[in-house]
């Protein structure tokens, strides 16, 4: 039985799924998207995890979760901007 406050066999999961994803060179916006969302869906799982142990007094793994968490975050960004820029079928001209 996993503890939901400490998301260690999601963790697994998430690096098994995203070493699939690396396996293959990245070629459509499609697979930028989903390593975003990859990405984004660990921040909060790792925001969630510094949370309850916030909620617990323990410091050590607030700031562990918490940094992991923003780490997830800014690859999801990085990830998420490469995704628009590949749109090439996109203009912000066009939108206004």
């Amino acid at each position: 039985m996993t503890n939901e406050k400490n998301p260690g066999a999601q963790d697994n999961f998430d690096a098994a799924l995203a070493a699939e994803i690396l396996d293959d060179e990245f070629e459509t916006a499609a697979e930028y998207h989903r390593m975003a969302a990859l990405h984004f869906s660990a921040a909060a799982k790792h925001h969630l995890a510094a949370a309850a142990a916030d909620d617990e007094g323990d410091g050590e793994n607030t700031a562990r979760h918490a940094f992991q968490a923003f780490r997830h975050q800014l690859n999801a960004v990085q990830y998420a901007e490469i995704a628009v820029m590949d749109n090439v079928g996109l203009d912000d001209d066009d939108n206004l």
